[in-house]
């Protein structure tokens, strides 16, 4: 996969784990965090475990030093399986979680390829697991600039995530349009334009300043205001080069030039925002739904069938709504010992064993992998492009819901 569609997999990834990882409850200290940046060595977490292990035998309640034990037994079993923290670091949450009606289980999350990389060692046994560093991680920084702009006044600001921030407003003091003694009208027509021409010049420079040093994050540079004056200054290349670049070919009308305007602004904009991300996945489930109809399609979808076309290294491009919630689990059955896979939604109880019919209450896990990043994995065996699409489109709802969140368009039919 190419940078970004390697870092837009990893983000989404670590999106997913947090979802399930702050639902995440247990009881008393019983969750064990482990974070381990780049720099340090697997060994020096094993030490640390071990000696906690010893030090857990410490605990006076019966209930919380096995569970406390087991997790870290549960953490230590999976350090035994890296042999360096990777480029970006390792995070292990580990413990026995509370799922309803007095029962719990035991999960092991592992996060081993962040988007960034983790910047300080930590361990923690809490009732809920330390997710500070993780959440850092999916601050959006891509960002669109904001300006609105009159004769009479301006202002700009940048929109990132839910936030919009409203950096300077700027008065012109130009002159009105009338006449002043003992001046032609030639003259003092000229001041009027000269005083307009100097606001519009520093209106423009002040915004460029504040956009170019994060002008890489800046998807859109987005313009408003209440008359043609917005259409002038951008005609007229009042910006720097590089924030001309960047200036969207639609123009906002808004009621003022001022802080209000400017949210007005991004109310107005808004659909332009996610036009292109949104039309590209229009395009790509339009493509999907048309094969799909056909007598041999080229397109399949479903868990079972994504699989299956998967393995044969059949799937061009898969599509994964955002939306999926299931994790591919790895189990051993407490009464038979009988090791199985299963598919469970967030928060489900483990199902039974399909050798001795067990319930899944008795039931260890021994790993845990989110179905998207399994799926995922096995379509890069087969450089498979992988789409990820949102649910705030009729389209995105329609994978998710009446597709399950999985779909693939193949390079040759399946039967």
């Amino acid at each position: 996969m190419s940078d970004d569609a390697t870092l837009a997999t990893r983000r989404l990834r670590l999106k997913l784990a947090l979802e399930d990882l702050r639902e995440m409850k247990g009881f008393g200290t019983e969750l064990v965090t482990l974070i381990i940046p780049p720099d340090r060595h697997i060994s020096d977490a094993r030490s640390l475990l071990q000696n906690e292990h010893g030090q857990a035998a410490n605990i006076k309640s019966k209930g919380t030093r096995k569970n406390v034990q087991g997790a870290i037994e549960s953490a230590l079993s999976t350090l035994s399986r890296y042999k360096r923290p990777g480029e970006h670091g390792l995070a292990i949450f580990v413990g026995s979680i509370i799922i309803g009606n007095n029962k719990n289980r035991m999960v092991n999350v592992v996060v081993e390829e962040p988007p960034q990389p983790l910047m300080s060692f930590r361990y923690r046994c809490d009732s809920v697991f330390e997710l500070g560093q993780l959440e850092d991680m999916l601050v959006d920084k891509k960002s669109y600039g904001l300006f609105v702009i009159d004769r009479s006044e301006a202002a700009y600001g940048i929109a990132s995530g839910k936030r919009i921030h409203v950096q300077e407003h700027l008065v012109s003091n130009i002159m009105g349009k009338h006449r002043q003694g003992g001046q032609s009208a030639q003259r003092f027509e000229r001041l009027i334009e000269e005083a307009a021409h100097n606001f519009f010049k520093r209106a423009a420079e002040h915004a460029s300043s504040y956009w170019l040093p994060n002008i890489e994050n800046i998807q859109a540079i987005i313009i408003g205001g209440p008359g043609h004056t917005k259409d002038f200054v951008v005609k007229n290349e009042y910006f720097h080069h590089e924030v001309t670049k960047r200036i969207a070919k639609t123009h906002f009308d808004v009621g003022y030039s001022n802080e209000s305007g400017v949210r007005e602004l991004v109310e107005n904009a808004g659909s332009l925002m996610g036009e292109i991300e949104l039309d590209a996945e229009r395009q790509v489930m339009t493509a999907f739904l048309s094969e799909l109809i056909k007598p041999a399609p080229r397109a399949t979808y479903g868990e079972k069938m994504i699989r299956s076309a998967l393995e044969q290294g059949a799937v061009d491009r898969l599509l994964v709504s955002e939306g999926l919630r299931k994790n591919t689990l790895g189990l051993r059955c407490g009464s038979c010992q009988h090791e199985w896979s299963a598919t469970v939604g967030r928060m489900e109880p483990l199902p039974e064993c399909p050798s001795c019919s067990a319930s899944g209450d008795n039931a260890k896990e021994l790993s845990n992998i989110s179905l998207i990043d399994e799926l995922c994995k096995m379509g890069e065996r087969s450089n498979t492009e992988i789409i990820y699409i949102s649910v705030d489109t009729e389209e995105g709802s329609q994978l998710l819901h009446g597709f399950g969140g999985l779909a693939a368009l193949c390079r040759y039919p399946m039967m």
